[in-house]
């Protein structure tokens, strides 16, 4: 197959520019509101509100589910009126700037605050320059009372660093690389004053140090400020049910090598920022303790957990509620009652899996389910009934992820669920009656199978069934009781709706519709969900096909295929999404998009589709992507076969550059952003775990791990077609020398490439992603299109 020649041709405007440039972000956030429906459940009873904004506004709503009213929060038009008498800022009830509105405990009555959008009068006691004046009001709902807190102060934040006992009475945190604990009456006091010296700090621990110590940030520009007294809150505590208990991990990195990147636009001189770093196939790992403080008498002792080399630890937690939304007042408990708790160890190859139990006395843990594979294993948070008495546990143990009931002691009493389906997590349990909620996804005859719904099963595996129904991808919220359900659906080509539905699925009433109306009006039109085959002819594939907006079916249009290889996701997204630079943006200069999953992507189907690619990281998912746009070009004559471009970041950076190198006479052009292009350079997790990791034992008993991955500079020298390079400069998660390793290749290869380096941009592009989508549509427009628009400045964001 030949690749057309294209003389670009360079104009003032092109239509295609004009058009993608009618849907900028900033444009887009006029066009489009609100989505979806958060509700905030009040701490009594199962009402809740939540705040909608259309082309109208925003509006804020009280919905009673058991008494199946959805009624307005305010009169807006009065309460505008009031708010403009007190704070003499002019308000209409479409633009009411409220802030920080929360329900109290009675269930009736509401705070909220209002920030004037002037400065202070000169009067004020306040002598900072230039702050806004903060208004705060309380409101009763039942009689729509307006009440100005004139007196109130300004809240005192907590401070992000205390971990909070479940009482409420102590606080812990880090200083100095140490644990510290205090009381509640001392925090409250330095509440009031940061510097009050009658504050009393009791040290827990003494042996914290740089890489090994509690509150260190995870890079560092100025190491020197790791002990300079300040406190730092400590992720990872859980706490006993009684407070007199925590357990916590520390890891040591000690050992682990660092890595660098250079902020050459720090000012006045460039900086070099160090992190640690572990890379594939590395002896020197991370490693964790686990230890057990007693609040009691403020001792601690480690507990032991080794049984793998490099293993990790993690804390089974008991997850938030929905009405527990402060987490410094409601702290995230352990998972068990206050005499033992929950936790889960990994071989670092993660084919052996194991869910432990600590017993308060004990010096080590015990493993009671024990998970074997020879591929790695996912993990999902556990569940507990009667605080530890029996276990939910997630297993993929037959190839299907699935729930399974054990006893305390790691017994199974019965599977609850079991098919060629897939359980995603545990939403709820209702331990009086014995019912698991839960969202999985493929169960559905003749649906999408990445649909997600919310399911409920007795656990005794009887009484599966659907709450969620329709053929969409439903995101949902239940209340703390098991009562409603707040159902979020769509698709990718639906207007997403909102309905409330009881826990067995009848619709009580519907909540909200989106208002796409001025985004029809500027044009917009749905993409296309399509299905294919894969290369091996067999397995499904499920894509989405973005077109211009004034598409033409007479025309031949080059197709881009927008990657994601996985495999803890794909690119393909099912529900509805607002427009991204990288598919429906791209699309409106004048191209078909598509994206489509391939075996060896997302979790969420067999274990066999998610593990096809493990040991061949590299090119597993290339076959399927060629296969699914030459069938899509047979299906539609205005797909042009012989131009085909394809684009993707981080882990699609890798996949569309590997993708243009083994197929040069296929793929014709690439845009590759951020790309671990050579994966013995990428972090320790996701390229061990998804390629696999070989443990040996050597003669002298050591453990070693050996990592093989083939690299997308081996085959540089295979370009044919156009590439494009982007990485940011200080990009800490994929590494740059990542893509200056394939420039390496290309110029020993004497091949002509383009790359465009982001300064002062981590993995996501930030405040550039707008001019990079701008030098994206140009590379494509030019080489694919054989035109390109020179002449007008790129917009900005």
């Amino acid at each position: 197959m030949l690749v057309p020649h294209l003389q670009a041709q360079t104009y003032d405007r092109l239509p295609g520019y004009v058009q993608a440039e009618k849907f900028t972000k900033d444009k887009l956030s006029k066009m489009l509101f609100s989505t979806t429906v958060d509700p905030h459940w009040f701490q009594q009873g199962n009402c809740f509100w939540y705040e909608y904004k259309t082309s109208k506004g925003n509006v804020w709503y009280v919905v009673d589910p058991a008494a199946r009213t959805k009624k307005t929060l305010f009169d807006q038009d009065k309460i505008a009126a009031q708010l403009t008498e007190i704070v003499k800022d002019p308000f209409t009830a479409q633009q009411l700037p409220i802030q920080k509105l929360e329900a109290q405990p009675d269930g009736r009555t509401f705070t909220f605050q209002i920030t004037s959008t002037q400065d202070a009068p000169k009067d004020t006691t306040d002598k900072k320059k230039n702050k806004k004046q903060v208004f705060y009001f309380s409101y009763d709902y039942p009689t729509q009372k307006l009440t100005w807190l004139e007196d109130k102060k300004e809240d005192t934040k907590y401070p992000e660093w205390a971990s909070f006992s479940p009482d409420g009475q102590t606080v812990v945190y880090a200083k100095d690389l140490n644990l510290y604990r205090m009381s509640r009456a001392d925090y409250e006091k330095l509440k009031e004053n940061e510097k009050d010296s009658t504050v009393v700090d009791v040290q827990l621990t003494t042996f914290g140090e740089k890489d090994f110590g509690f509150g260190q940030p995870y890079s560092l520009l100025n190491t020197d400020t790791l002990c300079n007294g300040k406190r730092k809150r400590v992720y990872g505590i859980v706490w006993s049910p009684d407070s007199r208990y925590f357990a916590v991990t520390a890891t040591d990195e000690r050992k682990v090598k660092d890595l660098w990147v250079i902020n050459s636009m720090a000012s006045p001189r460039p900086t070099l920022e160090s992190y640690k770093y572990q890379m594939p196939g590395e002896k020197e790992a991370p490693e964790e303790h686990l230890y057990l403080f007693d609040m009691q008498n403020n001792t601690y002792k480690e507990i032991k957990t080794s049984a793998y080399k490099n293993q990790t630890i993690n804390l089974a937690r008991k997850p938030r509620l929905q009405k527990q939304r402060d987490m410094h007042e409601v702290p995230v408990e352990w998972l068990g009652d206050s005499n033992h708790f929950y936790l889960t160890r990994s071989s670092r190859d993660l084919h052996r899996i194991d869910i432990c139990s600590y017993t308060i006395g004990q010096d080590t843990i015990r493993p009671l389910i024990e998970e074997r594979m020879n591929t790695y294993q996912e993990v999902r948070p556990l569940a507990t009934i009667q605080n530890g008495k029996e276990l939910i546990h997630w297993s993929e143990r037959d190839g299907w992820a699935h729930l399974y009931l054990y006893d305390g002691e790691g017994n199974l009493k019965n599977r609850i669920t079991s098919g060629p389906w897939h359980v995603d997590q545990i939403v709820k349990v209702d331990e009086s009656r014995r019912v698991v909620y839960f969202l999985a996804n493929g169960k559905e005859e003749g649906e999408n199978p990445y649909y997600e719904h919310l399911y409920r099963a007795n656990l005794d595996g009887s009484g599966v069934q659907l709450v969620t129904k329709g053929n969409f991808f439903h995101t949902v919220a239940m209340d703390d009781q098991a009562q409603f359900v707040v159902n979020n659906y769509s698709r990718v080509n639906t207007v997403p709706k909102t309905d409330l539905v009881d826990n067995t699925g009848k619709t009580i009433m519907s909540l909200e519709e989106s208002d796409f109306s001025q985004l029809f009006a500027a044009g917009y039109q749905f993409p296309e969900p399509f299905q294919v085959k894969a290369a091996d002819g067999v397995t499904d594939l499920y894509g989405v096909m973005y077109k211009p907006f004034d598409f033409d079916s007479t025309m031949v249009y080059p197709v881009i295929d927008y990657v994601y290889p996985g495999p803890q996701v794909e690119a393909t997204v099912y529900p509805f999404t607002r427009m991204s630079v990288r598919t429906d943006r791209l699309a409106q200069a004048g191209f078909i998009v598509i994206t489509v999953g391939n075996r060896g992507g997302h979790p969420s189907r067999s274990k066999w589709y998610h593990n096809y690619g493990y040991g061949n990281l590299r090119d597993y998912g290339l076959a399927d992507q060629k296969a699914a746009i030459e069938q899509l070009a047979n299906r539609y004559s205005f797909i042009d076969i012989n131009r085909v471009g394809i684009h993707g970041h981080s882990g699609g950076g890798f996949m569309s550059t590997a993708a243009i190198l083994q197929y040069p006479d296929f793929f014709k052009v690439a845009v590759s952003c951020a790309g671990n292009h050579d994966n013995r350079i990428y972090n320790r997790w996701w390229s061990e775990t998804h390629h696999g990791v070989k443990e040996e034992i050597t003669e002298k008993g050591d453990t070693t791990f050996i990592y093989n991955i083939k690299t997308n500079e081996e085959i540089a020298h295979q370009l044919k077609g156009h590439l494009m390079l982007v990485h940011g400069d200080i990009d800490n998660n994929v590494h740059p020398g990542n893509t200056l390793r394939v420039v390496d290749a290309l110029i020993r290869a004497g091949k002509r490439f383009d790359m465009l380096l982001l300064p002062q941009q981590r993995h996501g592009f930030g405040d550039m992603d707008e001019y990079f989508y701008w030098r994206m549509v140009d590379y494509f427009s030019n080489h694919l299109l054989g035109e390109q628009e020179t002449s007008v400045d790129i917009p900005k964001r």
